[in-house]
């Protein structure tokens, strides 16, 4: 009998998990393609195909919502930085090296996942900051801090076997790396090139080995 009720209580579980993430994926669909703003929660329960009980089940308002979706993105695509990078790592010991095969391997990975879902729900987010509260903008502020410092601790490693050939401050040289991906996520939209993102981490790829290694 108790393994009866376990057994029951996993399933309530696992169907939760599932309808939290539907709505999840529901949502961050919507807000990618016409930001949050302009995204209902009626919408949300039609295209999820919930009742409004249900949606209130999981979130107690849509600000709620909107950190979880955020703090989703925080978990998942913050790793897919790291992931790229700790692969190229494994290849090379040379932090230059290293740098430029991760570069390569974000670029056809990034291009994969604006092919699946384009858009950056950072970038959305921050842009329209004041529909949130603090929790939602002290986790926005977070993803972008773990970015910077990640791509800035390896511009750091390179700068100190290879001195830069050009006047340039490295932590502007990562930051410019974040601005970048954003950047060329925004415009691929408005001008519909979708694998503008991928030649722009190509072409900041070409400008970093220029830096440190010259013409």
């Amino acid at each position: 009998m108790q393994s009866l009720l376990l057994a029951r209580s996993q399933v309530r579980v696992s169907r939760g998990e599932q309808t939290r993430d539907r709505i999840m994926d529901v949502a961050e669909a919507s807000v990618l393609a016409k930001g949050f703003a302009a995204t209902s929660i009626d919408e949300i329960l039609f295209e999820a195909g919930i009742t409004k009980s249900g949606f209130f089940y999981h979130f107690r308002d849509k600000n709620d919502l909107a950190l979880a979706l955020v703090e989703r993105f925080r978990d998942r695509d913050l790793s897919v930085f790291e992931e790229t990078f700790r692969r190229a790592e494994e290849l090379s010991d040379d932090p230059l090296h290293a740098f430029l095969v991760g570069l390569k391997l974000l670029a056809e990975t990034m291009a994969d996942i604006q092919a699946e879902r384009p858009g950056c729900l950072v970038a959305t987010f921050v842009y329209q900051d004041q529909q949130f509260d603090s929790r939602v903008r002290a986790v926005l502020a977070e993803v972008v801090d773990i970015w910077r410092a990640q791509f800035r601790a390896r511009i750091e490693a390179i700068a100190a076997v290879y001195p830069p050939r050009v006047d340039v401050d490295p932590e502007a040289l990562a930051d410019m790396l974040l601005t970048v991906i954003d950047g060329a996520i925004v415009v691929a939209k408005a001008v519909g090139r979708p694998r503008m993102l991928e030649d722009q981490i190509l072409a900041y790829r070409t400008w970093v080995r220029t830096v440190f290694l010259g013409v």
